[in-house]
């Protein structure tokens, strides 16, 4: 005897916005025989499902141990709704309302599209800003909430028939991937010589290639600010970079292809590699082998570890691809590559790394010999996550790309807090909940551009998740300007201001 027809409302909260959820129930719903409805809101997702109580039962199961690789489950609440005889599984438009799920953080590039990226028969061959819902720029294009196109920097490229297509198929990988784009509809990228004056060229990427090994200083816009690149290799290079950016001892993070390519100058464990090609692709300080600089001659000098991190960005992989002669082996990124870059936040000494093709052109003249732009915004400046290996672990140090602004949860609930920060490696903090936002690394607030990137990443976490804090927190020093902007922010919230000194921090 058949069981009764149940019905049932679901309110997933978490990462799940951005990140394929609502095609995985849609396919995990009719995979178990379920009828409803699903959609996004401002506080996450809502499911309606109808259906015999074992498949629901087997449903809630399945959600939580078959996510889709960049979704996180807070929380699922369930209630009995009305029987309506639903015949079909839907996916419903957004529904926004009042915020309280998180923009999904900037991810890397996922196997999948690596290898449509390189594959000759595919329609996205070399384009290079190929992403689907497993990987691409998510907070760094992101203006507001709910997370969809509109509301990204992706709004000034409307999809040609075949995007549309893949975005509209709750089947397809690409299905709402609000960046998703191909080469006749999305972004392109632009070569520029040192003045901004357009490179006339066959291809960018072989160009930039070319004369990065003739020794030429690149500045690469990546997914939340420029890169400075240049060939790690070469010694008189990286002596060149030093001189202009007025670095003369600080070591560069360079990338390589993968571990294989790696291992020739640093020693990568087993933990180290799985943040390494993790979505969070950080850098990850490991141990210099014996032959290290000799390999790599003054990227860091007197110290026994480099920062190291592998290709995250569509561009990147290309770039490696282009040096090893664009071989039709599916699996040639698995293979050694010579080829190691510098790769370092594209900046004037302590200020915050350039995100505007424009501002590049001026700030980093002196600096850079040739820009590699695109004609997509980067809306929020975010610089590269650094982690460092240890003995038995991989230890996070700086959380910026690929972590921010995921929610770190607080073992309770309570007011909403803002907390500014120290003067020096600024990092702000804003609570809702039992959830706190931290923004992006700052950098030190000695510097007024510094300052101003500081009171942005506040007001957008604050506009974003509808935070109104009941208290304000700041270091007790009187002159920090994170100081100063609680004060104001105190006054624009009638919030109560409680500076703490800073020592005192530390400890508690």
């Amino acid at each position: 005897m058949s069981s009764s027809i149940r019905a049932e409302k679901l309110r997933i909260k978490g990462t799940v916005q951005g990140v394929g959820f609502r095609p995985f129930v849609f396919v995990l719903a009719k995979n178990e025989g379920l009828t409803g409805t699903v959609l996004n809101d401002g506080r996450g997702v809502e499911a309606v499902l109808e259906g015999s109580s074992e498949a629901l039962e087997r449903f809630r199961t399945r959600l939580l141990k078959e996510l889709p690789p960049l979704a996180s489950i807070e929380s699922v609440e369930a209630e009995d709704v009305p029987v309506e005889g639903r015949q079909d599984f839907v996916i419903l438009e957004s529904r926004s309302n009042s915020v309280s799920t998180v923009i999904p953080a900037d991810a890397a590039v996922c196997e999948a599209c690596l290898k449509e990226l390189t594959d000759k028969n595919n329609r996205r061959y070399r384009y290079p800003f190929i992403n689907c819902t497993h990987c691409g720029p998510r907070y760094t294009i992101t203006a507001h909430l709910p997370y969809d196109r509109p509301q990204t920097s992706m709004k000034a490229f409307p999809m040609c028939p075949d995007c549309l297509q893949e975005y509209k198929n709750p089947l397809d990988r690409r299905f709402h991937a609000q960046p998703n784009a191909c080469d006749v509809c999305g972004p392109h990228l632009e070569l520029k010589d040192k003045k901004g004056n357009l490179v006339l060229c066959e291809d960018e990427i072989a160009e930039l290639l070319r004369q990065i090994q003739d020794g030429k200083i690149a500045a690469v816009k990546g997914l939340g600010g420029f890169h400075l690149v240049c060939d790690a290799g070469n010694a008189a290079a990286v002596s060149e970079l030093r001189q202009r950016k007025h670095r003369p001892f600080k070591p560069f993070a360079v990338m390589a292809l993968n571990d294989l390519s790696a291992s020739r100058f640093v020693r990568i464990s087993e933990k180290a590699s799985k943040e390494l090609h993790s979505p969070q692709a950080p850098i990850v300080l490991c141990p210099k082998t014996e032959d290290a600089d000799r390999l790599l001659p003054g990227i860091a000098p007197e110290l026994n570890r480099i920062g190291v991190m592998m290709p995250y960005k569509p561009i990147h992989c290309l770039i490696f691809f282009e040096a090893m002669g664009r071989p039709e082996d599916p699996e040639w990124y698995k293979k050694e590559c010579d080829l190691v870059l510098v790769m370092t936040s594209a900046n004037a000494g302590g200020e915050p790394l350039v995100i505007g093709n424009d501002e590049a052109v001026q700030k980093l003249d002196g600096i850079a010999d040739l820009f590699l732009t695109h004609n997509r915004d980067i809306l929020i400046r975010c610089d590269d996550s650094v982690m460092q290996q240890r003995e038995k672990d991989v230890q996070l140090i700086r959380r910026a790309r690929g972590f921010t602004p995921v929610a770190v949860r607080l073992p309770y609930g309570g007011s909403s807090v803002i907390a500014t920060g120290p003067w020096l490696k600024n990092t702000a903090c804003l609570t809702k909940d039992d959830h706190a936002f931290l923004t992006q690394h700052i950098g030190d607030t000695d510097r007024v551009i510094n300052c101003r990137t500081l009171a942005r990443a506040v007001e957008h976490l604050s506009e974003i998740f509808e935070i109104t804090p009941k208290y304000i927190a700041c270091d007790l020093h009187p002159d920090f300007f994170s100081t100063s902007l609680a004060e104001e922010l105190a006054d624009k919230y009638d919030a109560e201001l409680i500076p703490v000194q800073h020592h005192h921090a530390h400890i508690a």
